[in-house]
């Protein structure tokens, strides 16, 4: 049997013994010489065939036999992480077991942190279905999750498991445990060797939420692709806000920018042209020429689009970039206003900012403070249930002009430090904020990070606004504030040069040795948890304002 196309994932339902429990646990051999089973007979469709007195006996054998076997159990290697990871994911889950109600429960009892509540549904033998391999139990467990089967990704260490799934129509997963090996006459879409294994096709498969692709999958992907052109001086990967070609013209280089703007409604094209233009400048280029698709939802009025297209004319005059052209289209394809800039710029080689110059003992420096874009976005999107929350009206018009003071532009800071001197690197904060831009400025140079948390710099007003919606200013959208990597002898005078533009710049942290990460440690240089963002924190406000204000 051939197996099932893979949909996207939207639950998941587990076999339990030697799946969800480690193996070993049942002696069947020893149970099939009390029951008087023959040996290859599915043990439940024998007893089923008895006589009424031998079955009720042999039932007695099986669940005393279960019940043994399960207060053994143990939780099976990576089930309970697995299990907590879903539900952060928020799938359902489901088990299918062809035992006792009882004897699940039962296992389930050695299991430290996961219980029988942690699973939507549960369907054993007890359930008045016909156990696998009959399709039954599966479908059942994917109607009482909301869900079809062929969107209910099924794992099971058993022959009987993967019938039952793909008679079912689902997507299928053969546990080996490291032992045996898939049936010749089935086809499971996946074999793993381990759960571990289950969590990576899990979030491969299952809908991604809101924002930029997270790093790591965007790098697997990324790396399964390569280029063989010998102009593309930088190329796509994570930490690569832009590309850079050689022209063949002595050392000139193209820099190469998209960018879309999804989050704000207001003020989109100052939006648009600063995003795009704060990671050419980053590069060590400058801004030039700016192509722009514009994408309005259905009930557009002709002002409004021309209102967005003469603000794009008016900024990119007021920052010397030429606006050349692109494409305006009404769709239903969006329910908001949708700009995507395409920004072109021109350096030099040696003008050329590249990542990979990190090296060990490098100081990191982040300009302004955590989070100006998202403090701005937050004030001009939602006044009104903000002041429900408490914040000042005076507050929250200062940090709706967070927008253009302190400013989401960092051309000023990027065009002053790579000036001064000694500069490795620049990363300009964006979507998922600072925390998610030194994870990609650590990949993408190539060396560790380590940060001293307590001495990144947060505006009160920011704080105090993700304080009152319990979200995190790492975590949240920054443009405005650049991170400069630059040599330890010239950190005092790139500093200074700031200084003396109005930029504050405060020292975060230093390049540890090479590889990847980022070390956070507090004021007495222990160790610290550096949080990590699948998504911006952005949109988590942005629900409990709407909630506010409704």
């Amino acid at each position: 049997m051939k197996g099932i196309p893979i949909r996207t994932i939207r639950a998941i339902l587990f076999d339990f013994d030697g799946t969800l429990t480690a193996p070993g646990s049942l002696d069947f051999q020893r149970l099939r010489e009390e029951l008087a089973s023959p040996v290859g007979a599915p043990i439940l469709e024998y007893i089923q065939g008895l006589p009424p007195d031998q079955r009720r006996r042999c039932l007695r054998v099986l669940h005393r036999f279960e019940m043994a076997g399960a207060a053994r159990s143990r939780p099976n290697d990576g089930a309970e992480d697995l299990i907590r990871e879903l539900q952060a994911r928020g799938l359902p889950l489901a088990v299918v077991s062809r035992n006792s109600r009882a004897a699940v429960i039962r296992a389930l009892e050695n299991f430290p942190s996961i219980g029988p509540s942690d699973f939507d549904v549960i369907i054993s033998r007890d359930d008045a279905i016909l156990p696998k391999p009959h399709p039954d139990g599966i479908r059942l467990a994917a109607r009482k999750m909301g869900v079809s089967a062929g969107e209910t990704l099924v794992v099971g260490d058993f022959h009987f498991d993967i019938d039952a799934g793909l008679r079912a129509g689902s997507p299928t997963v053969f546990l080996t445990n490291g032992r045996m090996e898939p049936p010749e006459t089935l086809t499971p879409n996946f074999v793993v060797e381990n759960l571990f294994e289950v969590r990576r096709l899990v979030r491969e498969r299952s809908p991604l939420t809101a924002g930029k692709l997270p790093n790591d999958l965007l790098d697997r992907i990324l790396s399964e692709r390569e280029s063989g052109d010998p102009s593309l001086l930088i190329g796509p990967g994570v930490g690569e806000d832009t590309a850079a070609v050689a022209l063949g013209q002595e050392d000139e280089v193209l820099i190469l920018k998209s960018d879309p703007i999804t989050f704000a409604t207001d003020e989109m094209g100052y939006y648009a042209l600063v995003v795009n233009a704060n990671d050419v400048a980053t590069s060590g280029g400058t801004p030039r020429w700016l192509l722009t698709t514009l994408l309005f939802p259905l009930g557009t009025t002709a002002e409004q689009v021309a209102r967005l297209m003469a603000s794009l004319q008016c900024w990119c005059d007021r920052l010397g970039v030429t606006l050349c052209g692109g494409h305006t289209e009404i769709t239903d394809a969006v329910n908001k206003p949708v700009v995507v800039g395409q920004m072109v710029g021109t350096a030099t080689q040696s003008r050329l900012v590249d990542k990979r110059r990190i090296r060990r003992g490098d100081q990191v420096l982040l300009t302004k403070a955590l989070a100006v874009e998202g403090t701005a976005i937050l004030a001009r999107e939602f006044p009104q249930a903000l002041g429900r929350l408490g914040v000042p009206e005076d507050e929250i018009s200062c940090c709706g002009q967070f927008l253009f003071s302190p400013g989401i532009s960092v051309l000023d800071e990027a065009g002053t430090a790579l000036q001064s001197g000694g500069v490795s690197a620049l990363h300009d904060v964006t979507e998922g904020g600072v925390a998610t831009a030194l994870e990609e400025l650590t990949h993408a140079g190539r060396h560790r990070i380590r940060i001293r948390i307590h001495q990144v710099p947060v505006f009160p007003e920011t704080a105090r606004i993700c304080r009152l919606l319990g979200i995190d200013p790492l975590g949240l959208i920054g443009s405005g504030s650049l991170l400069i990597v630059c040599r330890a002898d010239s950190r005092e005078r790139l500093q200074e040069a700031l200084g003396d533009r109005g930029i504050r710049a405060t020292p975060v942290g230093e390049v540890l040795g090479p590889g990847s990460g980022v070390e956070a440690v507090d004021g007495n240089g222990e160790p610290q948890p550096w949080p990590h963002f699948e998504t911006d924190e952005l949109p988590r406000a942005i629900e409990k304002l709407q909630q506010v204000r409704n």
